[in-house]
């Protein structure tokens, strides 16, 4: 492709083809923003004085800043997580082009971010955009009322912003070409995932404000994993399974990962990287509390989650699944940083062990819907993300309020009662409301945004690019050169026949 365009860029009528072309995208842009910014600011103000967001204290709160930047860090280095459970899975013919996935989506995302994400999401506006700190101009020194450093706060929701762009990279495994791929990850991290995310976390969006009782997501069960994991569904079934993918209800099963040792640590990493996630998401130090017990439900939640999804499979196969096991305690993760914040250890044990069932049942169902899931995106952030989000509405305890910048805020008013615990179906509706409006909304921007790179010609590369593989067709070379001629890098495609015992726990998670 990149020789093609090459030789195309020699010849005179194309560069100037290419340049109207490159120009008109650029106009397009800041025509785009413009009309934002003119059409929010003119049609979309706050009706009421209170409805405004918070003045921000005079002051930045050292602890929580620092705080928030180490959970920042924390965060980001979940990108090393992702990359390597991902290449785990992946076979080794794509190794280098997952992980110059993930490097590249990171720095794409970070400039998108810099420029209008942050804006769209954070920013005050209306109840389903923001406009306001476009290129992080005029922004105070403190984000809101919450004593953090703005460009602190802004960091924190990067690092957030670059998980759900890898999320959707999960499914698309092994056919998707780069360009594609820069242009889908353009529209999930500049306007998908900062618009729908403003719904539950901007100042003024319009699910925070639900009556009798607002939508909550902690961390983002909803927010980050919802929204890549219905992404990333709409990306494997725009693109179709790869190249000899042949489904369990036709006979065959998934295509093995070349490496399970590195999907394995891949998922520690991850796991150890959500302590930043969601112990981080009280952007209070001071609520030492709130930090141990939402760390340790964090911790209780993944654990029941391996367990339960160990036990779910053994059964099935009469062997015990690594693979599986591995995405189970990754649902337990995604299911908990819902309702981390109001649940119990209890309740915690609970959800993740749901969590790890409903991990091995959504796999299941992706497959026998005969999309190709390579690492379980789906099933893990799409089916467990929307199971976190509505177990807050049943296991939240009713002794917990919110962090706030000088501790906890547990007085009556601010307490979650779910279900089980004497409080009513208000909470439950709440979550069943944001959450069915999330994955609906999502589900259907994701279709059009990768129908739209379909149409491009971009989003998946040629037959004989994917038989050959994507690192040498894509990239120029393999993650394991020593390998070539021998199925890392040669053209002759895999056989995909029904995997024996001895493989399940490395393909199972590939479904």
């Amino acid at each position: 492709m990149f020789q093609r365009f090459t030789e195309r860029m020699k010849l005179k009528d194309y560069r100037r083809l290419f340049a109207a072309l490159l120009a008109s995208k650029v106009l397009g842009a800041i025509l785009l923003l413009i009309a934002i910014k003119a059409i929010g600011a003119y049609f979309f103000t706050p009706a009421f004085a209170e409805d405004a967001p918070p003045e921000p204290p005079a002051y930045v709160n050292p602890m929580n800043t620092m705080w928030t930047v180490i959970a920042a860090f924390l965060v980001f280095f979940m990108q090393a997580g992702f990359m390597m459970l991902e290449a785990g899975f992946a076979r080794t013919r794509e190794t280098v082009n997952v992980l110059l996935e993930g490097i590249v989506d990171t720095c794409l995302c970070g400039i998108l971010f810099w420029a209008w994400g942050f804006a769209f999401m954070f920013g005050a506006g209306n109840g389903f955009i923001g406009h306001q700190y476009f290129f992080l101009q005029g922004v105070p020194e403190t984000y809101g009322s919450t004593g953090v450093a703005f460009l602190a706060y802004w960091l924190f929701q990067f690092a957030f912003a670059d998980t759900c762009s890898t999320i959707t990279s999960g499914a698309m495994v092994g056919r998707t070409g780069f360009v594609g791929d820069l242009l889908y990850s353009f529209g999930v991290s500049g306007f998908l995932y900062p618009i729908i995310g403003h719904w539950a976390w901007g100042p003024d969006g319009w699910l925070t404000t639900l009556k009798p009782v607002a939508f909550h997501d902690f961390a983002g069960s909803t927010v980050v994993h919802t929204i890549g994991g219905f992404i990333a569904l709409a990306g494997a079934v725009s693109l179709g399974p790869r190249l000899g993918r042949k489904f369990k209800r036709d006979g065959g099963g998934p295509m093995p990962g070349h490496d399970l040792t590195i999907a394995a640590v891949g998922g520690v990493i991850l796991w150890f990287g959500w302590y930043g996630f969601n112990p981080g998401s009280t952007l209070s130090a001071m609520d030492a509390a709130g930090c141990g017990r939402v760390a340790a439900n964090t911790t209780l939640a993944a654990c029941a989650g391996g367990l339960s999804a160990l036990a779910y499979m053994y059964p099935r196969n009469k062997v015990w699944d690594a693979g599986m096991t591995i995405n189970g305690f990754l649902a337990g993760l995604v299911a908990i940083t819902c309702p981390c914040y109001w649940v119990s250890p209890f309740g915690a044990v609970m959800i993740g062990g749901v969590a790890g069932v409903v991990c091995v049942l959504s796999v299941d169902l992706v497959e026998w819907l005969r999309v190709d899931d390579p690492v379980g995106a789906v099933a893990v952030h799409g089916g467990c993300g929307i199971w976190g989000t509505l177990s807050l509405g049943l296991f939240a305890c009713g002794k917990y309020g919110a962090p706030t910048p000088t501790g906890a805020d547990n007085s009556e008013g601010s307490l979650l009662s779910g279900l089980f615990y004497g409080g009513g179906a208000n909470v439950l509706v709440a979550q069943i409301i944001g959450s069915a409006v999330v994955t609906a909304a999502t589900f259907g921007a994701g279709m059009a945004l990768m129908y739209a790179v379909k149409a491009t010609g971009t989003l998946r590369v040629s037959k004989d690019g994917e038989l050959e593989g994507l690192d040498v067709h894509e990239h120029g070379g393999s993650a394991y050169p020593e390998m070539l001629g021998m199925g890392g890098g040669s053209a002759a495609p895999m056989t995909h026949e029904e995997p024996s015992r001895a493989t399940a726990s490395a393909t199972a998670p590939a479904e």
